[in-house]
Protein backbone atom coordinates (compact mmCIF):
# COMPACT_ATOMS: atom_id res chain seq x y z
CA UNK A 1 0.00 0.00 0.00
CA UNK A 2 1.06 3.33 -0.90
CA UNK A 3 0.27 6.58 1.69
CA UNK A 4 -1.58 9.65 0.66
CA UNK A 5 0.49 11.78 -1.57
CA UNK A 6 0.08 15.69 -1.93
CA UNK A 7 -1.14 17.51 -4.95
CA UNK A 8 1.31 19.63 -6.27
CA UNK A 9 -0.08 22.31 -8.97
CA UNK A 10 2.42 23.64 -11.57
CA UNK A 11 1.48 26.05 -13.95
CA UNK A 12 -0.70 23.15 -16.94
CA UNK A 13 -2.78 22.23 -18.30
CA UNK A 14 -3.72 23.41 -20.10
CA UNK A 15 -2.26 23.79 -17.56
CA UNK A 16 -0.06 22.69 -14.61
CA UNK A 17 1.14 19.89 -13.86
CA UNK A 18 0.31 17.49 -10.96
CA UNK A 19 3.32 15.54 -9.39
CA UNK A 20 2.53 13.48 -6.37
CA UNK A 21 -0.82 11.88 -7.14
CA UNK A 22 -2.53 9.43 -4.63
CA UNK A 23 -2.43 5.56 -6.36
CA UNK A 24 -3.03 3.86 -3.28
CA UNK A 25 -4.16 5.66 -0.12
CA UNK A 26 -7.52 6.09 1.04
CA UNK A 27 -10.05 8.37 -0.81
CA UNK A 28 -9.78 11.53 0.11
CA UNK A 29 -13.48 11.51 -0.35
CA UNK A 30 -16.01 9.05 -0.83
CA UNK A 31 -18.09 10.40 -3.59
CA UNK A 32 -18.27 8.44 -6.73
CA UNK A 33 -16.30 10.68 -9.57
CA UNK A 34 -18.37 12.19 -11.79
CA UNK A 35 -18.09 11.96 -16.14
CA UNK A 36 -19.72 15.15 -16.27
CA UNK A 37 -17.93 18.33 -16.22
CA UNK A 38 -18.45 20.36 -13.37
CA UNK A 39 -18.28 23.96 -12.46
CA UNK A 40 -15.31 24.51 -10.41
CA UNK A 41 -15.49 28.40 -8.64
CA UNK A 42 -12.09 29.96 -9.98
CA UNK A 43 -9.13 31.24 -7.06
CA UNK A 44 -8.63 34.85 -7.43
CA UNK A 45 -6.96 36.12 -10.44
CA UNK A 46 -2.78 35.55 -10.46
CA UNK A 47 -1.37 39.27 -9.80
CA UNK A 48 2.15 38.47 -11.73
CA UNK A 49 2.31 41.07 -14.49
CA UNK A 50 2.32 39.21 -18.58
CA UNK A 51 5.34 40.61 -20.40
CA UNK A 52 5.56 41.84 -23.53
CA UNK A 53 7.04 39.04 -25.58
CA UNK A 54 9.82 41.08 -27.48
CA UNK A 55 10.92 42.66 -24.20
CA UNK A 56 11.02 40.07 -22.10
CA UNK A 57 13.62 38.26 -19.81
CA UNK A 58 14.02 34.67 -20.69
CA UNK A 59 11.22 32.74 -19.01
CA UNK A 60 8.71 35.35 -18.70
CA UNK A 61 5.06 34.57 -19.73
CA UNK A 62 3.82 35.43 -22.82
CA UNK A 63 1.70 38.94 -22.85
CA UNK A 64 -2.19 38.98 -23.25
CA UNK A 65 -4.78 41.40 -24.37
CA UNK A 66 -6.44 42.69 -21.44
CA UNK A 67 -9.89 42.47 -23.22
CA UNK A 68 -11.37 38.86 -22.73
CA UNK A 69 -12.94 39.44 -26.53
CA UNK A 70 -9.87 40.01 -27.89
CA UNK A 71 -8.24 37.33 -25.65
CA UNK A 72 -10.57 34.59 -26.98
CA UNK A 73 -9.90 35.84 -30.70
CA UNK A 74 -5.98 35.53 -30.29
CA UNK A 75 -6.83 32.15 -29.10
CA UNK A 76 -8.64 31.15 -31.86
CA UNK A 77 -5.85 32.14 -33.85
CA UNK A 78 -3.48 30.70 -32.23
CA UNK A 79 -5.47 27.12 -32.55
CA UNK A 80 -5.45 27.10 -35.55
CA UNK A 81 -1.81 27.81 -36.47
CA UNK A 82 -1.18 24.77 -34.35
CA UNK A 83 -3.50 23.02 -36.50
CA UNK A 84 -1.28 24.26 -39.69
CA UNK A 85 1.23 21.66 -40.73
CA UNK A 86 2.86 24.66 -42.26
CA UNK A 87 3.32 26.65 -39.21
CA UNK A 88 7.55 26.67 -38.13
CA UNK A 89 8.46 25.28 -34.70
CA UNK A 90 8.95 28.58 -33.69
CA UNK A 91 5.47 29.53 -34.62
CA UNK A 92 3.86 26.44 -32.91
CA UNK A 93 6.14 27.21 -29.89
CA UNK A 94 4.88 30.59 -29.71
CA UNK A 95 1.03 29.57 -30.47
CA UNK A 96 1.26 27.20 -27.64
CA UNK A 97 2.55 29.21 -24.87
CA UNK A 98 -0.07 31.94 -25.86
CA UNK A 99 -2.69 29.28 -26.02
CA UNK A 100 -1.77 27.75 -22.32
CA UNK A 101 -1.64 30.90 -20.74
CA UNK A 102 -5.20 31.95 -22.46
CA UNK A 103 -6.42 29.32 -21.20
CA UNK A 104 -5.05 29.43 -17.42
CA UNK A 105 -6.56 33.18 -17.67
CA UNK A 106 -10.23 32.38 -18.53
CA UNK A 107 -9.40 29.51 -16.48
CA UNK A 108 -9.33 32.11 -13.62
CA UNK A 109 -12.30 33.82 -14.85
CA UNK A 110 -15.95 32.36 -14.87
CA UNK A 111 -17.53 36.22 -15.43
CA UNK A 112 -15.53 36.27 -18.99
CA UNK A 113 -17.60 33.35 -20.12
CA UNK A 114 -20.38 35.05 -21.33
CA UNK A 115 -17.84 37.19 -23.78
CA UNK A 116 -14.91 34.75 -24.75
CA UNK A 117 -17.30 31.34 -25.36
CA UNK A 118 -19.88 33.17 -28.05
CA UNK A 119 -16.58 34.06 -29.95
CA UNK A 120 -15.07 30.11 -30.61
CA UNK A 121 -16.17 28.69 -33.97
CA UNK A 122 -18.46 25.87 -33.83
CA UNK A 123 -15.40 23.95 -34.77
CA UNK A 124 -13.39 24.28 -32.16
CA UNK A 125 -16.19 24.66 -29.63
CA UNK A 126 -15.65 21.58 -28.13
CA UNK A 127 -11.84 21.33 -27.19
CA UNK A 128 -12.45 25.16 -25.80
CA UNK A 129 -15.24 23.94 -23.05
CA UNK A 130 -12.94 20.64 -22.42
CA UNK A 131 -9.47 23.07 -21.80
CA UNK A 132 -11.61 25.71 -20.03
CA UNK A 133 -13.24 23.02 -17.59
CA UNK A 134 -9.69 20.94 -17.24
CA UNK A 135 -8.06 24.17 -16.15
CA UNK A 136 -11.22 24.86 -13.42
CA UNK A 137 -10.55 21.31 -12.05
CA UNK A 138 -7.03 21.58 -12.17
CA UNK A 139 -6.87 25.07 -10.51
CA UNK A 140 -9.73 24.10 -7.80
CA UNK A 141 -7.01 21.49 -6.30
CA UNK A 142 -4.01 23.15 -7.10
CA UNK A 143 -1.78 24.04 -4.08
CA UNK A 144 -0.87 27.41 -3.62
CA UNK A 145 2.95 27.28 -3.16
CA UNK A 146 5.43 30.10 -1.64
CA UNK A 147 8.41 27.65 -2.72
CA UNK A 148 9.31 26.31 -5.45
CA UNK A 149 10.61 22.66 -5.03
CA UNK A 150 14.13 21.08 -5.83
CA UNK A 151 12.75 20.10 -9.12
CA UNK A 152 14.44 20.33 -12.63
CA UNK A 153 12.82 21.51 -15.75
CA UNK A 154 13.74 19.84 -18.54
CA UNK A 155 12.47 19.05 -22.06
CA UNK A 156 9.99 16.15 -22.70
CA UNK A 157 11.06 13.50 -24.65
CA UNK A 158 10.63 13.54 -28.52
CA UNK A 159 6.48 14.40 -28.94
CA UNK A 160 7.09 10.81 -31.90
CA UNK A 161 8.21 8.93 -29.02
CA UNK A 162 5.87 9.98 -26.83
CA UNK A 163 2.97 8.83 -28.74
CA UNK A 164 4.97 5.85 -29.66
CA UNK A 165 4.69 5.03 -26.17
CA UNK A 166 1.35 5.59 -25.56
CA UNK A 167 -0.09 3.50 -28.17
CA UNK A 168 2.27 0.48 -27.22
CA UNK A 169 1.33 0.53 -23.70
CA UNK A 170 -2.66 0.84 -25.10
CA UNK A 171 -1.77 -2.59 -27.57
CA UNK A 172 -0.41 -4.04 -23.90
CA UNK A 173 -3.07 -2.81 -21.41
CA UNK A 174 -6.41 -1.94 -23.28
CA UNK A 175 -5.89 1.20 -21.76
CA UNK A 176 -6.83 4.00 -24.64
CA UNK A 177 -3.71 6.13 -25.41
CA UNK A 178 -5.65 9.28 -24.78
CA UNK A 179 -5.76 8.78 -21.27
CA UNK A 180 -2.27 7.64 -20.66
CA UNK A 181 -1.04 10.51 -22.39
CA UNK A 182 -3.41 12.85 -20.20
CA UNK A 183 -2.63 11.38 -17.49
CA UNK A 184 1.52 12.04 -18.36
CA UNK A 185 0.23 15.47 -19.11
CA UNK A 186 -0.89 16.53 -15.86
CA UNK A 187 1.55 14.85 -13.69
CA UNK A 188 4.60 16.13 -14.95
CA UNK A 189 4.03 18.01 -17.95
CA UNK A 190 4.80 14.95 -20.16
CA UNK A 191 8.06 14.66 -18.27
CA UNK A 192 9.06 18.45 -18.00
CA UNK A 193 9.04 18.70 -14.04
CA UNK A 194 11.88 15.99 -12.44
CA UNK A 195 11.96 15.59 -9.03
CA UNK A 196 10.09 13.71 -6.70
CA UNK A 197 7.06 15.10 -4.94
CA UNK A 198 6.59 15.84 -1.12
CA UNK A 199 5.46 11.97 -0.39
CA UNK A 200 8.42 10.48 -2.80
CA UNK A 201 6.29 9.84 -5.98
CA UNK A 202 9.18 9.45 -9.08
CA UNK A 203 9.32 9.57 -12.46
CA UNK A 204 7.37 10.87 -15.97
CA UNK A 205 4.09 9.46 -14.42
CA UNK A 206 4.52 9.58 -10.94
CA UNK A 207 4.59 6.58 -8.78
CA UNK A 208 5.51 5.80 -5.69
CA UNK A 209 8.85 3.24 -5.87
CA UNK A 210 6.48 0.66 -4.26
CA UNK A 211 3.76 1.27 -6.41
CA UNK A 212 6.01 1.03 -9.32
CA UNK A 213 7.81 -2.09 -8.35
CA UNK A 214 4.50 -3.96 -8.57
CA UNK A 215 3.67 -2.58 -11.84
CA UNK A 216 6.92 -1.81 -14.03
CA UNK A 217 8.15 -5.09 -14.57
CA UNK A 218 11.50 -4.60 -13.63
CA UNK A 219 12.06 -1.45 -15.50
CA UNK A 220 13.06 2.16 -14.79
CA UNK A 221 10.52 4.50 -13.25
CA UNK A 222 12.13 7.95 -14.66
CA UNK A 223 12.55 6.40 -18.15
CA UNK A 224 9.41 7.51 -20.44
CA UNK A 225 8.61 4.09 -22.15
CA UNK A 226 8.56 2.62 -18.78
CA UNK A 227 6.42 4.26 -16.73
CA UNK A 228 3.87 4.93 -19.03
CA UNK A 229 4.04 0.89 -19.96
CA UNK A 230 3.43 0.69 -16.02
CA UNK A 231 0.31 3.16 -15.84
CA UNK A 232 -1.05 1.15 -18.58
CA UNK A 233 -0.64 -2.03 -16.36
CA UNK A 234 -1.94 0.01 -13.28
CA UNK A 235 -4.78 1.04 -14.72
CA UNK A 236 -5.67 -1.95 -16.45
CA UNK A 237 -4.83 -4.23 -13.32
CA UNK A 238 -7.61 -0.99 -11.86
CA UNK A 239 -10.37 -2.23 -14.15
CA UNK A 240 -10.47 0.31 -16.12
CA UNK A 241 -11.73 -1.46 -19.27
CA UNK A 242 -14.98 -2.04 -16.91
CA UNK A 243 -15.31 1.28 -14.69
CA UNK A 244 -12.94 3.79 -16.26
CA UNK A 245 -13.58 6.14 -13.87
CA UNK A 246 -12.90 4.68 -10.88
CA UNK A 247 -9.45 3.68 -12.13
CA UNK A 248 -8.48 6.96 -12.78
CA UNK A 249 -9.89 8.00 -9.87
CA UNK A 250 -7.29 4.86 -7.79
CA UNK A 251 -4.40 6.56 -9.46
CA UNK A 252 -5.43 10.10 -8.04
CA UNK A 253 -8.35 9.83 -5.30
CA UNK A 254 -9.66 13.50 -6.34
CA UNK A 255 -12.96 13.31 -8.77
CA UNK A 256 -11.56 16.92 -10.32
CA UNK A 257 -8.36 14.95 -11.14
CA UNK A 258 -10.69 12.44 -12.75
CA UNK A 259 -13.05 15.14 -14.68
CA UNK A 260 -9.71 16.72 -16.24
CA UNK A 261 -8.33 13.46 -17.15
CA UNK A 262 -11.01 12.80 -18.65
CA UNK A 263 -11.37 16.31 -20.44
CA UNK A 264 -7.93 16.03 -21.63
CA UNK A 265 -8.55 12.62 -23.21
CA UNK A 266 -11.48 13.77 -24.77
CA UNK A 267 -9.64 16.73 -26.52
CA UNK A 268 -7.24 14.16 -28.06
CA UNK A 269 -9.86 11.71 -28.69
CA UNK A 270 -11.67 14.18 -31.08
CA UNK A 271 -8.47 16.12 -31.94
CA UNK A 272 -5.29 14.63 -31.97
CA UNK A 273 -3.64 17.63 -33.05
CA UNK A 274 -4.21 18.81 -30.19
CA UNK A 275 -1.09 17.19 -28.92
CA UNK A 276 0.58 19.48 -30.97
CA UNK A 277 -0.16 22.54 -28.78
CA UNK A 278 -0.24 20.20 -25.37
CA UNK A 279 3.74 18.74 -26.17
CA UNK A 280 4.78 22.86 -26.34
CA UNK A 281 2.89 23.90 -22.55
CA UNK A 282 5.12 25.20 -19.84
CA UNK A 283 5.87 24.32 -16.31
CA UNK A 284 3.75 26.82 -14.11
CA UNK A 285 3.71 26.94 -10.22
CA UNK A 286 0.53 28.33 -8.55
CA UNK A 287 1.95 30.87 -5.90
CA UNK A 288 0.37 34.06 -3.46
CA UNK A 289 2.13 36.53 -6.06
CA UNK A 290 -0.13 34.57 -9.03
CA UNK A 291 0.94 32.42 -12.03
CA UNK A 292 4.94 31.30 -12.16
CA UNK A 293 6.75 30.33 -14.77
CA UNK A 294 9.25 27.89 -14.49
CA UNK A 295 11.25 27.58 -18.11
CA UNK A 296 13.05 24.55 -19.05
CA UNK A 297 16.67 24.70 -17.98
CA UNK A 298 15.33 25.51 -14.29
CA UNK A 299 17.02 23.17 -11.29
CA UNK A 300 17.56 23.57 -8.04
CA UNK A 301 18.60 20.81 -5.75
CA UNK A 302 16.83 22.56 -3.04
CA UNK A 303 13.55 24.50 -2.81
CA UNK A 304 13.32 27.93 -3.59
CA UNK A 305 11.79 31.00 -2.03
CA UNK A 306 9.17 32.23 -4.67
CA UNK A 307 9.29 36.00 -3.49
CA UNK A 308 13.31 35.52 -4.32
CA UNK A 309 12.87 34.13 -7.59
CA UNK A 310 10.64 36.45 -8.56
CA UNK A 311 13.16 39.19 -7.53
CA UNK A 312 15.45 38.18 -10.08
CA UNK A 313 13.18 36.33 -13.13
CA UNK A 314 10.22 38.38 -13.39
CA UNK A 315 7.44 37.42 -15.02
Amino acid sequence: MTSRRSIVAILVALGFAVVGCSHDAPPAQTAAPSATPTSVAPQPSPTVALLDDETAPAGAQPRLAQDPAQLADDLVADEQTLRNAATPEAGLREAARRQQAAYRAIGYHLDWDAITRPRIPPELLGVYDLNVDARRQLTSLAEVRDTIPAWRIIAPAPADELMAYYREAEAASGVGWNYLAAINFIETRLGSVVGPSSAGAQGPMQFLPSTFAAYGDGTDIYAPRDSIMAAGRYLAANNFAGNRDSAIYRYNHDSRYVQAVNDYAAVLAADPAAFTGYYRWEVYLKTPDGDLLLPIGYASDTPVSVREYLATHPQ
